[in-house]
């Protein structure tokens, strides 16, 4: 999460695209925090370390993908 918006809200950052979002579900959220997110709401709160592991297994896969598609062109 980059920053806290009014009420409820908050922007986050999608591998580079600001989005606001929910946090009427969630209590304790603070800039840096990472969450899950379904449509446009915030679930729970991530411990940085797995987010870091999610986050790096996303750019794997996504990696992966984009090798395949190279590889089927």
């Amino acid at each position: 999460m980059v920053e806290v918006g009014a009420g409820d809200t908050a922007i986050v950052d999608l591998g580079g695209v600001r989005k606001e979002i929910s946090l009427a579900l969630l209590t304790d959220v603070q800039v840096g925090d990472y969450v899950i997110l379904h449509v446009g709401y915030a679930l729970s709160k991530l411990d940085p370390e797995e987010a870091e592991k999610t986050l790096a297994l996303f750019a794997e896969m996504n990696e992966a993908g984009s090798i395949g598609e190279t590889a089927a062109a």
